[in-house]
């Protein structure tokens, strides 16, 4: 399971935000190797004079917070930033330089969903990729 928050300038994310869920999701998919039906996205829609971003980013800065459940290999993890990197400079034309990515994992029993504690549930998906 994941939850996915995305941040970034109102005036850049709204027009893209179907197409830049879309390409986030593939890359979950692929990287964990989740479901299709996967999908928690929330974007935070900042004005600029709320957005405080480094010097030598653009108005396209965009941070992700992924929060999921423990267990993923840093390859994996690494394959994820690879292909988000890639994917969203080739399809939504944000550069490498405007991205930030942050997991946190949590232990499973420390999740609760669908009225049971995330150690106790039957996943459709795996865990340890």
């Amino acid at each position: 399971m994941s939850q996915i928050k995305i941040y970034g300038l109102r005036t850049h994310l709204m027009p893209l935000r179907e197409k830049l869920s879309d390409t986030l999701h593939s890359c979950v998919v692929e990287a964990f190797r989740y479901p299709e039906n996967k999908r928690a996205h929330r974007f935070f829609y900042l004005d600029k004079e709320e957005f405080y971003y480094p010097e030598g980013r653009s108005e396209q800065y965009t941070i992700l917070e992924i929060a999921l459940f423990e267990g993923r290999s840093a390859e994996t993890k690494k394959l994820l930033y690879q292909l988000i990197f890639e994917r969203f400079e080739k399809e939504l034309g944000i550069s490498p330089n405007d991205i930030e990515i942050t997991l946190t994992e949590t232990p499973l029993v420390n999740w609760g969903i669908r009225g049971k504690p995330g150690d106790e549930l039957v996943l459709d998906y795996k865990v340890i990729v």
